[in-house]
């Protein structure tokens, strides 16, 4: 039901534009700020092999001009895990993940996962081994230690297959992930989490509670927020049973002041998941137990449809449909793909939908304002931009209430896929727009955003990719400072 984020590509980042200077003529506008011109960057492409891969693939803004992304590129030993930092508004060179290479002889390895508590200090977390165990790494003061394999894992993963669902950062050296491993080479799929307290990571557990309701299935952390140190959230899904009568549907569990409690399923879903599928895609929690979430559901007929759930004060509410997705979703199959929460209460959340039984697929997006949610609408100006009708959000990031941004991919009437980009300004999304220069990149007719982060309104930082005109994937990232968004420089490729 999800469709994977891990993208190829080589690395590109936007910067502002230089004192003086203004958007190209004719260049669309964005509220909050104006889109540059995408340029591939410099110094990439010597690193890269035939066919060239390279990847930065996700991106955290701790504030505004200090951000973090990660992924990979293709070197002569294989797939190696890269960061690269922004400091002050400059982009870094890229680097080798350190100590990657050690845990990495078969060189298959990415970043997958990020977040970033503060200027200089984020944690991220990956795969290795061809995705067979999994890694996180430290930036402290600027500065990356080298990634460790999650302490524990090994023991639990004994199926040697594990994945990375999420990673949050409550503060400096305090964050959490969360993804599953397989207990058997024979087993099924189990979800865990494990947390870093002061700069150290802990043992990866089950997460606590699953035992008693999965029963011998299956079951995934697919996303974790961390409010604060020791006070985070996280949801997945999990398979109660076996065979027909096997139903899947949607947990969440809290950890407050460092204990994690029990999963639980989440409230009033049952009522609503009459067809037996349900997950949890998105959890963003905006201060100490009050957090949203959202996923899909099958109601009785059966078709998909979206849902959101809300934490107030500690305690989960009742799941609710998404108000308004009745009416976008002609075709029966929707969801609530990703949800960001700038303050309690005040969160944006966007999915797609299809508009027939035979498409074409539209996304929309959907406001809480004060604890209530609105109507969902479809996303403005995407049906001028997605006449091959096929389109999908991959990212929302909330700044401030009312303030957001979301980006993904659609499909032009030639059936070619290219990048978007959209933003809410004071409550009020404006028009969605090509991201301006991947036109001219995306040769290849393959390019979406995949990645959003904002530290502040109208500062953001969107990362995605595109396909050459050999085909080859390469990507981007798009930085706005104080609303305008300027001209491309440089990263060059990190050392051998």
């Amino acid at each position: 039901m999800r469709r994977a984020a891990v993208v190829a590509g080589a690395a590109l980042v936007l910067l502002g534009p230089a004192a003086g200077t203004h958007p190209a003529a004719g260049a669309p506008a964005v509220p909050g700020g104006s889109w540059g011109t995408a340029r591939e960057v410099p110094g990439i492409a010597p690193l890269q092999q035939s066919p060239a891969n390279a990847q930065i693939g996700v991106v955290s803004c701790a504030s505004a001009g200090n951000c973090s992304a990660g992924g990979y590129h293709v070197e002569s030993s294989g797939f190696q895990a890269m960061v690269v930092s922004q400091v002050h508004g400059t982009w870094g060179r890229p680097r080798l993940v350190p100590g990657i290479a050690a845990l990495d002889p078969g060189g298959f390895a990415y970043v997958n996962s990020m977040s970033c508590a503060s200027a200089g200090n984020c944690s991220a977390g990956g795969s290795y081994e061809f995705a067979t165990q999994l890694f996180v790494v430290t930036q402290v003061h600027g500065t990356w230690g080298k990634a460790i394999e999650i302490p524990g894992l090994a023991a639990l993963n004994r199926g040697g297959n594990a994945q990375m669902g999420a990673l949050s950062c409550g503060s400096a050296g305090n964050c959490t992930a969360g993804g599953y491993y397989l207990r058997s080479s024979s087993g099924f799929e189990q979800a865990f989490l494990v947390s870093q307290v002061r700069g150290t990571w802990g043992k990866a557990r089950q997460v606590p509670g699953l035992a008693a309701l999965e029963h011998g299935g299956i079951a995934e952390t697919d996303s974790v927020s961390c409010a604060s140190a020791g006070n985070c959230s996280a949801g997945g899904w999990y398979q109660n049973g076996t065979g027909p009568s096997r139903i899947e549907t949607a947990f969440v569990v809290s950890e407050v002041r460092g204990t994690w409690g029990k999963a639980t399923q989440v409230p009033g879903l049952a009522a609503l998941n009459k067809g037996g599928v349900a997950e949890i895609f998105s959890v963003s929690c905006a201060s100490a137990g009050n957090c949203s979430a959202g996923g899909p559901y099958e109601d009785g007929s059966p078709r998909a449809q979206a849902f959101v759930v809300s934490q107030v004060h500690g305690t989960w509410g009742k799941a609710i449909e998404v108000p308004g997705t009745a009416a976008l979703n002609k075709g029966n199959s929707t969801g609530t793909e990703h949800v960001s929460c700038a303050s309690a209460g005040n969160c944006s959340a966007g999915g797609g939908y299809l508009e027939s039984s035979s498409g074409p697929s539209q996304m929309f997006v959907v406001s809480e304002v004060n604890g209530r949610w609105g109507k969902a609408i479809e996303i403005p100006g995407t049906a001028a931009l997605n006449r091959g009708g096929n389109a999908d959000i991959s990212s929302v990031s909330c700044a401030s209430a009312g303030n957001c941004t979301a980006g993904g991919a659609y499909a032009d009437r030639s059936g070619n896929f290219q990048a978007f980009v959209v933003s809410e300004v004071n409550g009020r999304w404006g028009k969605a727009i090509e991201v301006p220069g991947t036109a001219a990149l995306n040769r290849g007719a393959d390019a979406g955003v995949f990645s959003v982060s904002c530290a502040s309104a109208g500062n953001c930082t969107a990362g995605g990719a595109y396909a050459d005109s050999s085909g080859k994937q390469e990507g981007f990232v798009v930085s706005e400072v104080h609303g305008t968004w300027g001209k491309a420089r440089e990263v060059p490729a990190p050392p051998p």
